[in-house]
C-alpha cells in the first residue's frame, strides 16, 4: 500500500508545473482524425510552430483519416496516458459520432480527457454552381424539391457534423438528395469542384478558398451571425432554420489516465499560443474563431455535446452500424 503512494506521488511531482522540462525536448505527437486539406487539419496546422516553440519540444502532425474520424481517435485512446500523444477531437468525433453509431472503437468520454477547445468552426452549404443552376438558398431548395433523388451531396464521412448538417437541412427543407460520404473534407473538395457532386456540407475553414476563388457559392452558414469573410452569405437562422444554425468545433483530448498538470501544459500552451497575432490572423482567415477553454470545461463540454448531438439525430432521423 505505502509503495503504490510513493509510485502516485512520484509521478504527481514528475508532472508538476515546475517539472515540465522533463517533457521539454520530446516529441508531442497529435493525431489529426481526417485527410489533410480540411479544416481540422488546417486548425492543427495553424498552432503547430507556435505549439512547438512555446513548449520547447518539436510537434508532430499524423494524419490518420476514415471511419467519420473514429480510426484516428481509436489511436489516441491506445495511445500511452503520457502527456506525448494528443488527439485533435471535433464535434464529429466526440458528438456525433456517439450519437449515431451504435458501435465505435473509443469511448467518447471514458477513453479521453479533454485538453482544451481551440476554436470554433461556423459550418456552410455550397454548391458547384456549374453543375447546379441556382443562384440562392431558395432557388436550391425549389429545385431540389422539382427533383427529387436525382442531386447528391458530399461530407467528409460518416457521421461528420457534415453529415448531420445535411440530414437537418433534407429533414428541415423537405427535400431528398443521396448522400455520398468520403474519407475527408479534401477529396470531397475534390469531387464537388470536379462536377461529380453537387452539394457539398462541412466547416467554412475547407471550402473558402473555392468560394472566393468562385468555384463554389455558398448559400447559407451556420453562425450567429454573418461572418467577416462572408458578409453576402446568410445565416441559416435568417432564412428560418434556426435548427441549423449551430457551428462546429475542434480541440485537444489526450488519453484518459494522462496527469492533469501534462494536459493543463499544454492547454497553457494553445491558449498562448491563440493570442498570437499571426496565428489568430491565420484562423480568422479561414471563418475559425479562437477560444481555448480550460481542461475542465473542454470535458464538461463533450459530454454536453453528446447529448445535444442525440436529439439532433434524433430529429434528422440518422443511425449508423
Amino acid at each position: 500500500m505505502q509503495r503504490r503512494h510513493l509510485l502516485s506521488a512520484l509521478a504527481a511531482v514528475s508532472f508538476a508545473p515546475g517539472m515540465s522540462l522533463a517533457q521539454e525536448g520530446k516529441p508531442l505527437r497529435i493525431i489529426v482524425p481526417f485527410p489533410p486539406g480540411g479544416a481540422t487539419d488546417i486548425t492543427a496546422r495553424s498552432l503547430q510552430e507556435s505549439l512547438a516553440r512555446i513548449l520547447k519540444q518539436p510537434v508532430v502532425l499524423e494524419n490518420r483519416g476514415g471511419a467519420g474520424g473514429s480510426i484516428g481517435m481509436a489511436e489516441v485512446a491506445r495511445a500511452p496516458a503520457d502527456g506525448l500523444t494528443l488527439g485533435v477531437a471535433t464535434l464529429s468525433t466526440h458528438g456525433v459520432n456517439p450519437a449515431v453509431y451504435t458501435k465505435l472503437p473509443y469511448h467518447p468520454t471514458k477513453d479521453f480527457i479533454g485538453v482544451t477547445e481551440i476554436v470554433k468552426a461556423p459550418g456552410v452549404i455550397v454548391i458547384n454552381p456549374a453543375v447546379v443552376p441556382v443562384k440562392d438558398f431558395a432557388e436550391l431548395v425549389k429545385y431540389l424539391k422539382a427533383n427529387p433523388g436525382k442531386v447528391s451531396y458530399a461530407t467528409p464521412g460518416n457521421g461528420t457534423i457534415g453529415h448531420m448538417w445535411g440530414e437537418l437541412f433534407k429533414s428541415s427543407t423537405g427535400t431528398s438528395m443521396v448522400h455520398i460520404p468520403y474519407r475527408g473534407a479534401g477529396p470531397a473538395i475534390n469531387d464537388v469542384l470536379a462536377g461529380q457532386v453537387a452539394v457539398y456540407f462541412d466547416q467554412v475553414a475547407s471550402s473558402l478558398p473555392h468560394v472566393k476563388s468562385g468555384k463554389l457559392k455558398a448559400l447559407a452558414v451556420s453562425w450567429p451571425e454573418r461572418l467577416d469573410v462572408l458578409p453576402d452569405v446568410p445565416t441559416y437562422a435568417e432564412l428560418g432554420y434556426k435548427q441549423a444554425n449551430e457551428p462546429s468545433w475542434f480541440g485537444l483530448v489526450a488519453p484518459a489516465g494522462t496527469p492533469a498538470a501534462a494536459a493543463d501544459r499544454i492547454q497553457q500552451a494553445v491558449a498562448q499560443a491563440l493570442k498570437e497575432p499571426a496565428v489568430r490572423e491565420r484562423l480568422a482567415g479561414q471563418g475559425l474563431y479562437p477560444s481555448g477553454t480550460t481542461s475542465k470545461e473542454f470535458t464538461a463540454q463533450i459530454a454536453s455535446e453528446i447529448d445535444k448531438m442525440k436529439r439532433v439525430a434524433a430529429y434528422a432521423k440518422v443511425v449508423l452500424d
